[in-house]
């Protein structure tokens, strides 16, 4: 219904290689249509899971409810590379041009 959200069950497992990674995104066309969108977005699996791959929903209509049937396409997954990284501490940060200006503050 209106404003509802729940975990929706695609029916679909598969095994991700190592040193990648699945993100679950939204459909653009379920979303300015409907007002259905992915919760957590983006939704990331790890190439370990080996379970059924489901989506969370939200219902941002306030008025109208939208249901789904089976083979509906409700997400869209994207398979990655995932960089493998090494952290490095320092004692200060080199200067940019944004420097410490967090939200709303790289434009319009």
């Amino acid at each position: 219904g209106p404003g509802e959200r729940g975990m929706v069950g695609t029916g679909l497992a598969l095994e991700i290689p190592a040193g990648y990674a699945g993100l679950v995104l939204p459909r653009s066309g379920l979303a300015s249509r409907y007002g259905v969108t992915c919760v957590n977005t983006p939704g990331l699996i790890d190439a370990g899971y080996r379970g059924e791959i489901r989506v969370a929903l939200v219902n941002l209509d306030p008025s109208h409810s939208y249901e789904i049937h089976p083979g509906d396409r409700v997400a869209q997954l994207l398979i990655t590379p995932v960089p493998t990284t090494q952290f490095l501490e320092v004692a200060e940060l080199s200067d940019s041009t944004r420097g410490e200006d967090g939200f709303g503050s790289s434009g319009r």
